[in-house]
């Protein structure tokens, strides 16, 4: 009632009977997405604030929608480690090889935050970010210096997470998102990787296929890359049963994936026959997961905004990390 995600401890199998099939599948993402644990982030208030961006912008639009972030995460993350001094810092500084689930919940955490939460909210989270940044830093295999407060990374990370994103959203939500609106996405959310410390971030559509080509002689595929797509065709499935769907959801992340990057992976027959069969399965499978996720942060926080006029916000919405985190126009490689 008071706008909190929460499920108490289940005791025994007769406790699953009192789950709904709309909670049932919220549990299973809220568990998949939220940082046990970790500080809260209310996003019920303070009444009227818009955050970073406002309801009205299209970076809620395209991160509102669960199962097209899922599958656009899975690309970012394969885009992001082509870098090698990017890839570098993870390695180094980072246990995803032993705790993939720990990495997503907190990519996540973090969109969802920069998205939905209050400004202030969502600057802090950006400042903790840069804090924790300040001391990774090392040599990549080749000698190469690295920083993760590098400009050039952050643009970088950024770009890959972004293009993923938009990506996934027009090929799995809203095929005919328009050339105008995909520009003001990349526009309004190059305020994050601003504030990040990344410098001349792409902010159109154009400007980020000029971006991928002047980067591409610098992106290599090797052992380092090809252990990280093990271990995500690997990955476990937070629950029992869930195996086919979350091989169907890495898969679709892999068929993201642009025809340059897939040719220097070594994975182009990724865009064979089957491609069309796996996008309407996922089709399928995103239905009950946008059913199962409505009422969630992007509500709760259009009810903040819309909230201004009554004086009050929603209260006790905690920490939970919903990222999904709606004219013609052709696929952009």
């Amino acid at each position: 009632p008071d706008g909190t995600l929460y499920e108490p401890p289940l005791r025994g199998l007769k406790r699953l009977s009192v789950l709904s099939p709309r909670r049932a599948i919220a549990r299973v993402i809220i568990d998949l997405t939220t940082i046990p644990g970790s500080a809260g982030v209310n996003y019920g208030t303070p009444a009227g604030d818009p955050g970073l961006f406002g309801p009205a912008s299209q970076v809620w639009r395209v991160h509102e929608d669960f199962p097209s972030m899922l599958c656009g995460g899975v690309a970012s993350l394969l885009l992001q480690a082509m870098h090698p001094r990017a890839l570098a810092g993870v390695w180094d500084h980072s246990n995803f090889r032993e705790d993939l689930l720990g990495r997503l919940r907190r990519t996540t955490h973090f969109v969802a935050a920069t998205t939905y939460a209050p400004e202030a909210d969502a600057l802090r989270m950006i400042e903790r970010v840069r804090r924790i940044h300040r001391s990774v830093r090392g040599l990549a295999p080749d000698g190469r210096a690295y920083a993760a407060d590098d400009p050039d990374l952050l643009t970088w990370v950024h770009t890959a997470e972004v293009y993923s994103f938009l990506r996934a959203y027009r090929r799995f939500r809203n095929p005919a998102f328009s050339r105008a609106d995909q520009d003001a996405y990349y526009r309004e959310v190059s305020r994050v990787a601003l504030e990040l410390g990344a410098k001349e971030v792409p902010r159109s559509v154009a400007e980020v296929q000029a971006y991928f080509q002047a980067c591409q002689p610098a992106l290599e595929w090797g052992e380092r890359q090809e252990e990280i797509l093990r271990i995500l065709r690997q990955a476990p499935a937070p629950r029992r049963g869930l195996e086919p769907a979350v091989r169907l959801f890495i898969q679709g992340g892999l068929d993201l994936l642009p025809a340059w990057a897939q040719q220097q992976m070594g994975v182009g027959n990724l865009r064979q026959w089957s491609e069309p069969a796996r996008r309407m399965l996922l089709h399928v499978s995103a239905k009950p997961l946008r059913w199962g996720l409505r009422g969630t942060l992007a509500d709760f926080a259009r009810r903040r905004v819309a909230a201004a006029s009554a004086g009050q916000g929603e209260q006790g919405i905690g920490n939970t990390a919903d990222t999904g985190a709606g004219h013609a126009a052709t696929e952009n490689e």
